[in-house]
């Protein structure tokens, strides 16, 4: 858990697909980038596909994520969406892992929203302008699946470090602790 960490975000989409970038200490983190990949151009399925693993390569070149974090699929009444989002994230958990990615975590949208918001019923306003205050970045509305990608990524920041969290490595306020000894006064 100690150093910098570059953390990239994904909010999968066979439409849209957002990323957001952020470096982070055990501390705070700090926005890098962010950007939407509009697939609605693209003629089917596979190259959709293509086009996602091309974009999530070219954002790993740029900037090293050592960890990933990405929406899951959520539920819903059509199989045939959930199969096709399954298919986005997995194009992009392979770009990522191709690319030295160590840690890939998955957040339900509604967790994400809690972490960010406080509410897990938020709109996508609101967590973009929660963004923006905890971020300290102005961010443009017209990129809410990218805002969405950096809420997951800030939600993967506030759950590794969160010392009662109860993902796989975490060793509770002892583990933090020995972790963070500057943190002991």
């Amino acid at each position: 858990m100690g150093g910098v960490k570059t953390i990239l975000g994904i909010d999968p989409g066979t439409q849209l697909l957002g990323f957001g970038v952020i470096r982070a200490d055990g501390r705070k983190a700090e926005y890098v980038d962010m950007g939407v990949l509009d697939l609605r151009k693209e003629k089917d399925a596979y190259s959709k596909l293509q086009a996602i693993y091309d974009c999530i390569s070219e954002v790993c070149k740029s900037y090293h994520p050592d960890e990933l974090a990405i929406e899951s699929p959520f539920y819903g009444k059509n199989a045939q969406v959930v199969l096709k989002l399954g298919r986005a994230q997995g194009a992009a958990i392979i770009a990522a892992l191709e690319y030295g990615v160590s840690v890939v975590a998955e957040y339900a949208p509604r967790k994400a929203k809690e972490a960010i918001v406080g509410n897990g019923a938020a709109s996508k306003e609101q967590v973009c302008m929660m963004l923006e205050k905890t971020l300290g970045v102005q961010l443009r509305a017209e990129h809410l699946d990218a805002t969405d990608a950096l809420a997951i990524a800030l939600c993967h920041h506030f759950q590794r470090t969160n010392p009662l969290s109860s993902s796989p490595g975490k060793g509770g306020w002892e583990q933090f602790l020995k972790d963070h000894p500057e943190r002991i006064k």
